[in-house]
Order: C-alpha cells, then sequence, then structure tokens
C-alpha cells in the first residue's frame, strides 16, 4: 500500500507568533532573496521541471548572479566556476541525488541552501548531520503519546525533512553526510535507488513524486570517518568545489559577505576596510598554500584550514570590533586577533608556524608596519 498524503501531530508552539523575516538574525535564503526570486520566476520562459520554481537555467543565473531583461540585478550567490553550478543544477533536474564536496569553507552548506531555495522555494527541508543523528532523522519517528493511546498510525507518525520532501515533490537537504554513522547513511540508499521510504509498522510506503531530489554536503578532510559505502556513494554525482582560485576571487567572496553579514546585524558599511580584507585573504592563502604570493619564500603551514569561511568570520569580527570599541573604521588591530585565533589551533606547533611567519614575512613587508605591530601585540 503506498500512501503519500502526511499528517503530522499537533504542534505544541503552533500558537506562538512567527517571527517577521526582516526580524531573523539569519533569515532563509528565500526571504533575503525573495525579490530576485520573484523577479527571476517573471522573466524565466524556459522549460522548468516538475514542480521547479525556476528552469535550470534562471536557477544557475540566481546563484552566478546577471542582470534580467526587466533591469533587474540578480547578485551572485556563489563566485566560482560557471561549470560547476551548471552540472550541479543539471544533476537534480534528473533522478540523481547531488554531493556536493570540498574542504571547510568552500561554501557546500551555502551552494545547497540556494540551491534549495532556487527550485524549491524552501531550504528548511534539512537533515544536520553529526556523530548523534538517529535513523529517525533521516526516515521518520514517532509522537509516543499518540503511539501509546492509538497505536501505530499515520497520526503518531512524525515525518522527516526527508520524508517530506518525497511527499511534496521537493528537494532535500543532508549537512555533513560523512559525520553521519554509516548505517544511519545507508537508510537513504532505498530513498535514493527505489524513491520510496518503507513504513513497515504501518504496512505502507512513501513515494517519492516527481520534483524531489536530494542535495548532500560532506567535508573531504572527513575521509575515513564515516566514509560513505559504495553503494550509496554510486547514487549520487559528486561535484567538488574548489577554494577560490585567485586572491581577487577570495577578495571579492569576503566582502561580499562580510556586507551581507554586516547588514543582518545593523553594522555600519565600512569602504576603508577592503585594505584588512585583502591583508587577510592574503594572510590566508599564503599559509594555507605554504608558499608567499611572489612565490620566492617557502612557509609552515598551521594544522587549521584556513578557510574563506574563516576569512569572513575574522573580517566581521574586527568590523564588529571597529564599530563598538573604535572609531568604526577597520583597522589591522580589530583583525590581528581573529587571525592569530584562526591560525594558531595548536598551541605547541601552530604558534611557532604563526611566529615565524609573522617576523619573516609580515616584518619585512611594505606597508604592513601597522599590522606587524598589532601582531606581536595579540602574540605577546
Amino acid at each position: 500500500m503506498s500512501e503519500n498524503t502526511i499528517d503530522t501531530p499537533d504542534d505544541p508552539t503552533a500558537s506562538a507568533p512567527a517571527a517577521d523575516a526582516g526580524e531573523a538574525l539569519r533569515p532563509h535564503a528565500e526571504d533575503t532573496f525573495a525579490e530576485e526570486l520573484t523577479a527571476l520566476a517573471a522573466a524565466d520562459d524556459r522549460p522548468r521541471p516538475a514542480r521547479w520554481r525556476l528552469s535550470p537555467w534562471a536557477v544557475a543565473t540566481y546563484l552566478l548572479g546577471g542582470t534580467l531583461a526587466d533591469g533587474t540585478v540578480v547578485t551572485p550567490k556563489y563566485v566560482g566556476p560557471r561549470r560547476i553550478v551548471e552540472v550541479a543544477v543539471t544533476t537534480l533536474a534528473t533522478d540523481r541525488a547531488l554531493l556536493l564536496l570540498g574542504v571547510p569553507g568552500t561554501a557546500k552548506t551555502w551552494v545547497s541552501e540556494h540551491l534549495a531555495a532556487a527550485i524549491s522555494g524552501d531550504s528548511t527541508l534539512l537533515v544536520q548531520g553529526t556523530a548523534g543523528t538517529p535513523e529517525e532523522a533521516i526516515r521518520y519517528g514517532w509522537n509516543y503519546a499518540r503511539l501509546l493511546a492509538d497505536g501505530p498510525s499515520r497520526q503518531a507518525l512524525v515525518p522527516s525533512p526527508v520524508m517530506r520532501a518525497m511527499a511534496r515533490g521537493m528537494t532535500a537537504r543532508v549537512e555533513e553526510l560523512t559525520r553521519i554513522p554509516a548505517d544511519v547513511q545507508d537508510t537513504l540508499i532505498t530513498v535514493l535507488s527505489e524513491k520510496t521510504l518503507p513504513i513497515p509498522e504501518l504496512g505502507q510506503e512513501v513515494q517519492a513524486v516527481r520534483g524531489f531530489n536530494l542535495i548532500a554536503t560532506a567535508n573531504d578532510r572527513d575521509r575515513g570517518v564515516n566514509e560513505l559505502s559504495s553503494a550509496l556513494r554510486r547514487r549520487f554525482n559528486t561535484v567538488v568545489l574548489p577554494l577560490p582560485a585567485t586572491p581577487d576571487e577570495e577578495i571579492d567572496i569576503v566582502s561580499r559577505r562580510v556586507g551581507q553579514i554586516g547588514r543582518s546585524l545593523e553594522l555600519p558599511a565600512a569602504p576603508e576596510g577592503m585594505d584588512e580584507i585583502r591583508r587577510v585573504v592574503t594572510v590566508f592563502r599564503e599559509l594555507r598554500g605554504g608558499l608567499t604570493t611572489d612565490g620566492r619564500t617557502k612557509l609552515k603551514s598551521p594544522s587549521g584550514t584556513l578557510s574563506t569561511a574563516e576569512a569572513i568570520s575574522v573580517v566581521t569580527n574586527g568590523l564588529a570590533l571597529a564599530t563598538h570599541f573604535g572609531d568604526g573604521v577597520l583597522r589591522s588591530g580589530d583583525v590581528a586577533a581573529g587571525i592569530l585565533g584562526a591560525v594558531v589551533r595548536d598551541p605547541a606547533a601552530d604558534r611557532v608556524v604563526w611566529q615565524e611567519y609573522v617576523e619573516t614575512v609580515v616584518r619585512e613587508r611594505d606597508g604592513w608596519k601597522d599590522f606587524y605591530r598589532a601582531c606581536r601585540e595579540v602574540s605577546a
């Protein structure tokens, strides 16, 4: 017996007023960029897969940015190779699930959220993977009060985000798939291969309707933690998200995201801070790559990843310091402590790497005297 109607138990918080999107600390992508999505839908005259809000072309435009015929400017959500986005979008238009793979900070979660927002208009059908993620988070659980009172029934069943997405023909997301225990990961095999989720307690199943698909993300630094089985990996088309190819590309990403986060935190814009953003990105890229930008000096790399996401965090925190405890202008002293915290993860080994970098590179670099003094001060 197949049944796709999902009945949910009464929500005890249903009477509580929903938070206004403008008041949310971190609005969902479909709320933040609602105007762009509406304009894209109005201008989009290309074929759309079943239950997609936009065509694949429009989804790619939403992620990569562009200007529509009516003059609407679509801001880039992802800065990187266009072909990567096109392959990811095309995968989701087929019956293959998508696995976004990359080192920490390569925007896997960000891309996953925006893909779901553009395709389904809802990025919230999310399973967050951890070492303690249970099977129920992917399949379904039970309202035990109803289960004890009435026995197994649809009313007692609590559907997972994956089950909801299957029944509605929408996009589900599984974050940090390789952090989930292997036996729990494999509950996805039937979902992805047979497009069905059995409910043996009721003698029923939920069949995926057209439009359903799944996006998973995985950190390739986690290989060997909970390695995907070959059977599960075959169900995915894997797209590797690279680190930004050039300094200018990474600076652009950091400045855009800092601007977006700063507006949500009501921090003032800091156009004078571009020099510090460039400096943070330069430090991270040199230590990450083990070589100075001029190619003349080899460097030891610290144990941390020094990702673009960490650079964004360092600059955002520096902007908050400048706003609340300075004159509002982002300076070297505002970012030095954040850089130190990002670099020195292992107090013994990483501190040596950092001190050597400060004394051999930062100290001798033209125009970096203020940064050198700030680094020495926070490292003391």
